[in-house]
């Protein structure tokens, strides 16, 4: 029995991503689409796991997206990364895309996110 609740918790998100990464695998030309938040910013990266090199980046910490933004958190901040980041990853031609949503639930901000990706042009 854990007395620790965050040991506990940790724990379980390990299990969660190891589940997840098991099934998910970015490639060039179909990367993985990564999902992490923190308790003030949102970030999204585009990975090859086959070199271990991350193709694009996005988040709310940005100053391009500071400009246009004053909320970081919600879920409009997540629609306009999402926005970004298909806009840069069109830009190297990229198409298609794998989304892992991490440890996170599938709803609410990361939602917003897969779906701005989708109206973005990027198909998953």
């Amino acid at each position: 029995m854990h007395k620790d609740k965050s040991k506990l918790k940790k724990k379980i998100n390990a299990r969660i991503r190891k589940r997840i990464r098991a099934k998910v695998f970015g490639t060039a030309e179909r990367p993985r689409v990564f999902v992490f938040k923190s308790n003030r910013y949102i970030y999204v990266q585009a990975i090859n796991d086959e070199s271990g090199t991350a193709l694009a980046t996005a988040c709310t910490l940005e100053k391009v997206f500071k400009e246009k933004n004053k909320n970081f958190k919600n879920k409009e901040a997540s629609e306009n990364l999402g926005k970004l980041l298909a806009f840069r990853l069109k830009e190297k031609k990229i198409e298609k895309i794998v989304f892992d949503r991490g440890t996170y639930p599938y709803h609410g901000r990361v939602k917003t996110l897969a779906d701005a990706l989708r109206k973005g042009g990027l198909v998953f």
